[in-house]
This record gives C-alpha cells, structure tokens and sequence, in this order.
C-alpha cells in the first residue's frame, strides 16, 4: 500500500524539497496551504493540495484524514510562537486520526539553555509537544542550510551580517530531504531526535567566499554589524531583514550542536559540498527560461 504523507509547510525553502524527495520515493504527498491555487500552480498536479490553517484545527482533521505521516516545515516569521501552536494542534489532530509518524525541522541549536530567545523556545516547545503526544516522531535539529545564502546577496553585495564567532557545518535541503524520506522507512528512527549536520565546516564569511565565487563572482562581501543592518533595516521598511536580525543577534552568542553520528548512520549521510551545491545552483539557473 502507498502511504500519504502530509507535508505543512510545504512550498516553503525547506518543505517544498522534503514534498518532492517524498513523491519521487514513491509517497502521496498532500501539501496543507492557506492558498491552494497558488500552491497547486508552484508544485504541479502530482501532488493533492488541501486548503486549512495549522492556526485553525477544524481544517486540519480533514487534512490529515487517511495519512500515515505528517512533516513539519514550520516558519512564523515575526510570529515565533506560530511553530509551538503548529505542532501542537497538528500533534493532537494526527494522534485522534491515527497517523503513524511525525517529523519536524527543528534547529542544531534547539535547548532548554538556549530558550532565552522566543524562536528557539517555540522550538523547544514544538518539540516537547510532539514527544508527549503519543505519536511517534522524528525530530530533525538542523545545522545551517545552504539555501539561505539566497538572501544574503543583495545587488553586488553580498552582506555578511553579525559576527558568527563559530563556523557552521552546512546542509544542502535536498540531503536533508533526503534523510526526511528515509526516516518514514525506518522503523528505528522513530522518537528520535537526530543532529543534522553537513559535510564540510566554514564559517559564514568562507561560505559566502565560496557561493559568491561561483554564483555571484561580481558581488562584494560587505561586513554589516547588527546596529548597522538594524539602521538599514529600519530607514529602508526592510521587513525581512527586520525579521532576520533577532536571529543574527541569537548567533553571535549560541552555537550549533553537532552530534550526527546517529542520524548519519541511519538515514545516510549528507554529501553535498558548498562548492557543489553552488555549482548546481548556477546550472539551475541557466536552464531557466528566461
């Protein structure tokens, strides 16, 4: 029998590789969205797009009607606290309707110590509800994904905002995807808490050296302190970037846990370098329609 899985948060940086690594292995994936039309025309036919609200518990019991597991691509925003209500209300729903498995992108540097800050506590609660609610879970604590190099180029530069006193071992989405998928054929992976972590540590200004290199040979890295991009991002109405600097502020003071032994072990490894997922990333683009 083929199982359906259904993927919140699934247009999503994140959640929208975990949706298309689950259909090519095979799955019914079912992408939950406050917009379906706009969903269904970014993914395409193959998957079952259903309209509801993970605020709204009403839509979800239909959603999660006849699936056997149910992935968690969470993001809030300014709304931190959107990723403790999501997991919560889904956690419920799945344990009334009986599905078998839950996953969650959770963050490497998810703990109790590090819950001063508001999205690191909507985290950690995130993950409390899910390992109370008598379904089994996999929780995923991420290191740094490559794809949010994305939005640090801006024109002809690229902005190396805050510190980041300690280098990250960073994570190509389509190996994470990857390991996602695996976990719902692995019966050990269950009530697990699995580490994340790419193949190669740099820090952030050795990865923007390498990404721009490659993808953005023309762009200039541009040191910004927070009190300077917190400037920049209030004259100029900049309201992702204001959304980003809490996080900035969190990484000059936290570092990411990296326990991956067990994760890799089970699930296999990532393998993707930088230099190849920015290579990949240029031929992407090049194969677009222009």
């Amino acid at each position: 029998m083929t199982h359906t899985i259904l993927v919140v948060g699934g247009t999503g940086m994140l959640g929208e590789p975990v949706a298309r690594r689950l259909l090519a292995d095979g799955y019914l994936v079912r992408i939950l969205s406050r917009s379906p039309e706009k969903a269904q025309a970014r993914l395409g036919a193959e998957f079952e797009i259903v309209k509801g609200d993970v605020d709204e518990p009403s839509s979800l019991e239909a959603a999660l009607s006849g699936c056997q597991g149910v992935h968690l691509n969470l993001q809030g925003g300014f709304d931190y606290d959107l990723e403790r209500r999501g997991a919560e209300n889904v956690s419920r729903v799945a344990s009334r309707v009986g599905v078998q498995r839950i996953t969650y992108t959770s963050g490497g540097s998810v703990c109790e110590e590090n819950c001063w800050y508001a999205g690191t506590r909507a985290k950690f609660q995130a993950e409390a509800a899910l390992q109370v609610s008598g379904v089994p879970y996999t929780i995923f604590r991420d290191n740094y994904f490559m794809e949010t190099l994305h939005n640090f180029v801006q024109g002809k530069m690229a902005l190396h905002i805050g510190r980041h006193p300690t280098p990250y071992s960073w994570l190509a989405a389509n190996d994470y995807a990857r390991m996602v998928s695996k976990a719902y054929s692995t019966p050990a992976a269950a009530n697990k808490v699995f580490y994340i972590c790419g193949p190669e540590v740099l820090t952030m200004r050795q990865a923007l050296h390498i990404f721009c290199g490659i993808a953005h040979p023309k762009a200039r890295i541009v040191y910004l302190s927070i009190r300077m991009a917190t400037i920049i991002a209030k004259l100029g109405k900049r309201r992702e970037l204001q959304a980003a600097l809490p996080f900035f502020r969190y990484c000059e003071t936290v570092k990411f846990s990296e326990y991956p032994a067990e994760a890799n072990a089970l699930l296999g490894a990532p393998t993707t370098t930088l230099e190849m997922w920015s290579r990949r990333h240029v031929q992407g683009s090049q194969s677009r329609p222009q």
